[in-house]
């Protein structure tokens, strides 16, 4: 029996969502003096450090961008391997350009599969264990049967790092609405029509504050002014303190794509912690964190957004009341402690599995234009000719991403690769015919 376990974990990055969960992991193990122990293996140098500083502050190890030879013996020495999946080309160029010593396989999937991108269902089939940030993954039709198969490989995980820092909701809250967004700007994430929602509102002197990163922003100007609307958003730009910035709200506008690529939504969690009540679509990661009418507002439409702020302007009492419950129940069900405790159980169950080789090329290709293709839910489109009438118009933002996996990303991880290069040709054609 294996009683001291080391867990290597590899990771793109430590950005977002994985960062802070990896940081919180690595915090509660350590302080709970968990027999497993935990390196994190960033295959890029992050290109911010606030959680590679937290894990490091808390005895934990962080090794980044190793090379082929010294990620050879890091794995070998493994008792566990966990891949921190999305399809980042860093993560399967690492997987697939160099033979990997035999391992126990844990794979966390910090993406749904849903829609674009898919995951690989030879990864699904290969990995010892298989861990879900959402109930909502379950729903895809190969994940449902691979699970029926064997259902003790899998198990959802919800990813996230707590909420230190996060003040409670105020006993006495200022009268009114005070709207706001924090996450990505990218249409392959928020909702190409967010705009057409917010004007739905029809409350004097309604303003949204934006927190984030501010890709998009000209674009989301520009809609606000040809809905005659031009004062609606107010940019506040990206920001460590977070707290500060959420603690001027009480309703988050979490209008997503209906086919965005998320699970657990760190970001609505870090709101609703602070009981700012969340409006959002009834998307699948969506509903498995919303009880419509208890923890927030479940709308199909911008008529219906627009009616869900008139109510909450109209029952100030139910405001505070939905905010309340947003922030006792993310609190529990999110906890770090919870998430230590599920990994930790996942972690015992792949021990009693000997480690075996892993031909990850045969899973993903040989090539980058494979390693990309493998992840794609529509592969046609780039394979066989499809045109833009083809693809869902929703399905189209994650297409002309310049990172989150596309194919412009793929491509400037591997700029020799001549698909990769007329895909992209393609998508930019496509890009300045105005089709976004």
């Amino acid at each position: 029996m294996i009683t001291d376990c080391k867990v290597v974990h590899l990771t793109a990055h430590l950005g977002g969502g994985v960062g802070k969960a990896l940081s919180g992991l690595v915090t509660q193990a350590i302080r709970n003096r968990s027999r497993f122990r935990h390196t994190v293996v960033c295959l890029e140098r992050p290109e911010k450090t606030q959680f590679l500083r937290l894990i490091e502050a808390a005895g934990g190890e962080v090794i980044v961008s190793p090379s082929p030879n010294r990620l050879k013996r890091i794995v070998a020495e493994a008792d566990i391997v966990q891949l921190e999946w999305w399809n980042h080309p860093a993560t399967v160029a690492c997987l697939c350009s160099t033979p990997l010593p035999p391992m126990r396989l844990v794979v966390w999937c910090h993406i749904s599969g849903l829609h674009q991108p898919r995951i690989p269902m030879q990864l699904i089939n290969t990995a010892d264990r298989v861990m879900f940030t959402s109930p909502c993954s379950l729903e895809e039709v190969g994940i449902s049967i691979a699970r029926f198969q064997t259902p003790e490989r899998f198990s959802v995980v919800h990813s996230c790092g707590g909420f230190n820092g996060l003040p409670l909701p105020a006993q006495q809250a200022e009268p009114g609405i005070r709207a706001g967004y924090i996450g990505s700007l990218n249409f392959a994430k928020l909702h190409p029509q967010y705009v057409q929602f917010l004007s739905a509102v029809r409350l004097p002197g309604f303003r949204v504050k934006i927190i984030g990163d501010e890709t998009n922003r000209a674009i989301l100007e520009q809609q606000c002014a040809d809905a005659g609307r031009p004062g609606l958003l107010d940019f506040r730009g990206y920001t460590d303190d977070i707290a500060r910035e959420l603690s001027s709200l009480n309703v988050i506008t979490h209008i997503l794509n209906p086919e965005h690529y998320g699970t657990t939504e760190n970001a609505l969690l870090e709101a609703m912690a602070m009981g700012i009540v969340p409006v959002v679509l009834d998307n699948p990661a969506e509903r498995h964190i919303i009880d419509h009418l208890v923890t927030g507002l479940v709308v199909h439409s911008p008529r219906e957004f627009g009616e869900a702020f008139a109510w909450l302007s109209d029952h100030p009492d139910d405001l505070r009341r939905i905010g309340r419950n947003a922030a006792k129940y993310v609190r529990r069900k999110f906890a770090v402690s919870r998430m230590y405790a599920a990994l930790s159980s996942n972690y015992s169950s792949a021990l009693t599995v000997p480690k075996h080789r892993i031909s990850f090329t045969d899973i993903f290709g040989t090539i980058p234009a494979d390693w990309f293709l493998a992840n794609q839910n529509l592969p046609e489109f780039f394979t066989a000719g499809l045109k833009p009438d083809d693809i869902n118009v929703l399905s189209l933002p994650g297409l002309l991403e310049r990172t989150k996996g596309s194919v412009f990303h793929y491509h400037s991880h591997f700029p020799e690769d001549h698909s990769l290069q007329n895909w992209v040709t393609k998508l930019r054609t496509i890009e300045s015919c105005g089709t976004r």
